[in-house]
């Protein structure tokens, strides 16, 4: 699926670390020159290089010297004249009897605007000021340079015409170690790329404090941060470089490279300008901390054409919702048994009930829910025999979910109890004149409204709450019936997408219960998903009701529901970042279709999600009409279906 990236809001961007000589100003810009000359071949739009690049920072009382000022501004022209793309390149500076360490940004041609470093360090290895002043302490607010007024100063703002939504951000290696930054204003003054030219060198443990810092600071200033410093070529006396790229993006590290390359090095990603525009408006305290004002903005357009191409070069999850990395996934797992334990504990003590009663299938949703309850038990000190399990076999039921369900209830000592509802949907189908062999909505739906009247009633009888056990990506579809599955007196599961469910039972098998348990789980969760609602035969799950067959796979789903909610793109972004991530095992046209799916069951069944029971949220994505997602119930999805639709003839 060839598409303009850009058009997305995609911005391909990079940290440049290239092998420089020492006050070889010559030699470093052949360096630089070469690195932009690849960059470019591989569609970057905008190239960061390190502090003090054309000279090499490590140059000490060399930066007096005229000669190697003046070539570095030379060299500077050279280079603004010649380069492909923009870029950022650091110079010792001299503006009327001061010297500044400044960051230049050049692009089609031209002197963009030079801003100066604020924060000298002066500490341990570091004597800046011995050289270079602040840049708080500039005299004029432009250089004059042939004739030319170059904007000067730390109050420069760049705005990128011609890739809406992007402003650029200056500031020097220290500046981002500084109890304020001035990114942090600069974000508040709108830019949302913030690059950052530095010389930091190595010590043990501090490449990870580094790492955090670009991190923090591009979370806080829901920007993208590019960060570039200096090389082995700048170690020279007691330092060593180690010449550490990294490009962060709201708080996320999407790139970095190795450091200690005894060879130059590039570092390219697409940043997602459309993304950190929607972070800006979904965060009502984004602008509250605007303090100072006078920025001055500097538009320029960059020289690039579309950047096109089937491959997106940022990392990109199959399953937004479950951390890739498996000791992350477990602490994870923990801390949402927690949330959801806590909250049950919380609404059972103020209920005053001591009998929890949930429907029990012996399928993935069911089970988790069951856990959190004995959770929730087990945090308040209250008997297990409080916690009632039903199971109800109806006309879809098979007897490995039937057998699943009682062994666990046994296991965990919980009180069970199996209640058919054949003879009840049946006498139903003779009341309201339904044929029992039509097996339509009708058929499925009086079997799950029976279900949830059997619970509702158990719960009066014992003076109980009914537990939900319906997920977020249920709800997301509606794939839950009005007034059956949809209803409980407090739903646990409510915040929980699929994809996560099976890793949270799996977790629980692997950390919570002994081998007996954990078998039992391991089985529910290697059971395929399905409603159990049409006849089959009990013995054989070949023809089982599957239902991702009937309404899409949860992986494709799920992912959907993710960037709709919570990245609140359009549905040919979806589509095209579904594409990247799933091309292994679904077709365009597939992943197209389920998406149109996707939309118009959303907006069909907000209804559903207007009458929801309460339940913990659990992430960043929710549907509760009280909390995160309000919408009306009578939203036209025309909008959206559309996009969509212009997908297959694009």
């Amino acid at each position: 699926m060839s598409v303009d990236l850009n058009q997305l809001g995609f911005l391909r961007v990079g940290a440049a670390t290239p092998r420089v000589r020492v006050a070889d100003v010559a030699y470093n810009v052949e360096q630089i020159k070469s690195l932009t000359t690849q960059a470019a071949s591989q569609g970057c739009e905008l190239l960061v290089f390190p502090e003090l690049c054309l000279t090499a920072y490590s140059c000490g009382d060399l930066f007096y010297q005229t000669l190697l000022q003046q070539s570095a501004l030379q060299a500077l022209q050279q280079l603004a004249a010649e380069l492909p793309i923009a870029c950022v390149l650091g110079l010792p500076l001299a503006v009327e009897g001061r010297l500044f360490n400044v960051m230049a940004l050049v692009s089609e041609g031209r002197i963009r605007g030079l801003v100066p470093k604020t924060h000298l360090p002066n500490h341990h290895e570091f004597y800046e000021q011995r050289w270079f002043s602040s840049g708080r302490l500039l005299p004029v607010d432009y250089y004059l340079l042939d004739g030319e007024r170059i904007p000067l100063g730390a109050d420069l703002l760049f705005p990128i015409t011609n890739r809406p939504g992007c402003c650029i951000g200056l500031e020097v290696c220290e500046d981002l170690w500084a109890v304020e930054p001035p990114s942090g204003q600069l974000a508040l003054q709108g830019a949302t790329l913030l690059l950052n030219a530095s010389a930091s060198n190595e010590l043990l443990g501090k490449a990870a404090y580094r790492r955090q810092l670009i991190q923090q600071q591009s979370a806080r200033c829901l920007a993208a941060y590019v960060y570039a410093s200096s090389g082995v070529g700048e170690s020279s006396t007691d330092l060593c470089y180690g010449g550490h790229a990294l490009i962060a993006e709201n708080g996320q590290t999407l790139a970095e490279n190795v450091r200690f390359s005894q060879s130059e090095q590039c570092l390219l990603v697409d940043i997602d300008l459309n993304l950190l525009d929607n972070e800006r408006l979904n965060h009502s305290t984004f602008g509250d901390g605007l303090l100072e004002s006078g920025y001055r903005r500097i538009a320029f357009s960059l020289a690039t054409g579309p950047l096109v191409g089937p491959i997106l070069s940022r990392p990109l999850s199959r399953q937004p919702f479950v951390p890739g990395n498996i000791e992350k996934r477990a602490e994870h797992c923990q801390e949402i048994f927690s949330i959801l334990a806590t909250s049950l504990a919380k609404r059972l003590m103020h209920s005053d009930c001591r009998v929890a009663v949930l429907g029990l299938s012996g399928g993935l949703d069911s089970t988790l829910a069951l856990l959190v309850v004995v959770e929730a038990f087990k945090r308040l000190n209250w008997p297990l025999n409080g916690i009632l399990a039903v199971t109800m076999p109806g006309f879809g039921s098979t007897h490995r979910t039937q057998n699943n369900a009682a062994e666990l209830a046994k296991l965990l000592t919980i009180d069970h109890q199996e209640i058919s509802i054949h003879a009840a949907v049946n006498q139903h189908f003779s009341d309201i004149g339904h044929d029992p062999q039509l097996h339509d909505i009708t058929y499925e739906n009086a079997q799950a409204r029976e279900r949830t009247q059997i619970l509702m009633d158990l719960a009066n009888r014992h003076k109980g709450l009914v537990i939900g056990t319906g997920d977020l990506s249920e709800l997301a579809l509606g794939w839950c019936t009005y007034n059956a599955d949809q209803m409980a007196m407090y739903n646990v599961n409510a915040g929980v997408p699929k994809t996560l469910v099976r890793y949270l039972v799996n977790w629980a098998a692997d950390s919570l219960y002994d081998s007996t348990v954990s078998h039992v789980l391991r089985d529910i969760g290697n059971t395929p998903v399905s409603p159990e609602l049409l006849p089959c035969d009990p013995h054989d799950e070949s023809g089982r009701q599957n239902t991702e067959a009937e309404v899409g796979p949860y992986e494709l789903h799920d992912f959907f529901l993710f960037y709709l909610l919570r990245r609140h793109f359009r549905p040919q972004k979806i589509l095209f970042l579904a594409t990247q991530v799933f091309a292994d095992e679904y077709d365009n046209e597939t992943i197209r279709q389920w998406l149109s799916v996707f939309m118009r069951r959303f907006f069909q069944n907000q209804f559903k999600r207007s009458a929801m029971p309460d339940g913990p949220k659990v992430g960043s994505v929710a549907l509760s009409p009280r909390g995160d997602w309000r919408m009306p119930s009578d939203a036209v999805s025309q909008l959206w279906l559309q996009d969509v639709e212009e997908l297959s003839h694009g």
